[in-house]
């Protein structure tokens, strides 16, 4: 029918939590720590749409290597203006690519990456 949301681990919570949160505009639905599991649960969502879960675990692996590994390989997000979004992220201190179009649509997008070097993509609407 659709994704419900998609779940992310990350090696430090209060960076990650703030990065999707100030420097990516998400929203927070629900924060809840699992002292069973000494684990972080945030909820976060684009406008009301619930999106992400993202996850603190004691110790988690690293990510292997990037972006062509077996698994997720990027996460996408669709914009309005990729230049606008693009230096958005430059003036909050991201590193972002250079702007490409795609071959098959014509669509200009961009990738920069998060705190665990989770490859981002923004592409035009």
């Amino acid at each position: 029918m659709k994704i419900h949301h998609i779940a992310i681990i990350c090696s430090d919570y209060e960076i990650s939590k703030k990065f999707y949160i100030e420097v990516m505009g998400l929203n927070i639905i629900r924060e809840v720590y699992r002292e069973e599991r000494q684990s972080y649960k945030l909820d976060l969502a684009i406008g009301d749409h619930y999106v992400i879960e993202l996850f603190s675990f004691p110790n988690p692996p690293e990510r292997h290597s990037r972006p062509e590994s077996c698994g997720l390989r990027h996460l996408a997000f669709s914009v309005e203006s990729v230049s606008e979004k693009r230096q958005e992220l430059m003036d909050k201190g991201l590193s972002c690519e250079e702007i490409r179009i795609d071959e098959f649509t014509g669509k200009e997008f961009f990738f920069t990456q998060d705190p665990d070097q989770l490859p981002l993509e923004f592409y035009e609407m």
